[in-house]
């Protein structure tokens, strides 16, 4: 790990502990924690699974459009390394999909079929308590890396804290409700990101880069921002605006 890298972990670190603000979007949070895992780790993308105000689990941020319906997949089919990890509190993992068809047979395959060979899932707690769980998946065989899986617990334990804090972590009912409120904010994302992707001839991924874009340089939240372009009281033009969709890097 080089000089740089640390630098830029330090100041992840940072970033996700940081969220002592008034107007604190849980989403936007999340969305951030996926994303920087795949910046600083080396996996292909990553998810996290919350647990519900029913005891049910959602799917509630994911890095990438195969990454959400892989996770939303296992969720729909309650089959998966993420569902067992919030369900235990400790790690789950798999260095090879195809030989785990038979402990995950819903959700291997359709891991398989969206470009994923291993996955790490792992908790996040906080003592006793187990909110949710962060999964991170590998595209190459031979499972996520030993550093990466401890990098990525860090990340998912600061990330806990970070979402509990002044959050009156004895009051149980405050933080099933705070997380609820996040889980329902999320159908109406995924409803605004099919509205910009039907009306742009846009990817659901460069759709929601735009959408998130927008309300980070109009200073808004995320899931108010979303709400309005749900319910047709956008301007889908103006937020599509200066996005471009994501170079794809072809191999040499």
């Amino acid at each position: 790990m080089n000089d740089h890298h640390e630098q830029r972990l330090a100041r992840v670190f940072v970033e996700l502990a940081d969220t002592l603000v008034d107007d604190f979007d849980m989403l936007e949070f999340l969305s951030m924690l996926v994303e920087r895992c795949v910046e600083l780790l080396d996996v292909a993308a990553a998810g996290v699974v919350l647990s519900d105000q029913k005891g049910g689990l959602r799917m509630a941020a994911a890095s990438s459009e195969q990454a959400r319906l892989v996770e939303l997949f296992a969720v729909q089919t309650d089959d998966g390394p993420c569902l067992d990890c919030v369900r235990t509190g400790q790690p789950v993992y798999s260095t090879d999909l195809v030989t785990d068809a038979r402990r995950w047979p819903r959700f291997a395959p359709a891991a398989r079929a969206a470009g994923f060979v291993a996955t790490h899932a792992v908790p996040m707690r906080l003592r006793g308590t187990v909110i949710g769980a962060l999964n991170l998946f590998k595209a190459e065989p031979n499972g996520v890396d030993q550093l990466s899986v401890q990098l990525g617990q860090a990340l998912a334990d600061v990330a806990t804290i970070g979402m509990l804090q002044q959050r009156a972590i004895d009051d149980n009912t405050v933080l099933v409700e705070q997380l609820q409120t996040a889980l329902n904010s999320r159908v109406v994302i995924e409803q605004a990101k099919g509205v910009l992707s039907a009306h742009s001839g846009v990817d659901m991924d460069h759709a929601f880069a735009a959408l998130r874009g927008y309300a980070r340089s109009h200073n808004l939240r995320l899931s108010e921002l979303a709400f309005t372009v749900a319910n047709g009281a956008a301007d889908l033009r103006a937020i599509m605006v200066g996005s471009r969709p994501p170079v794809r890097r072809t191999r040499q």
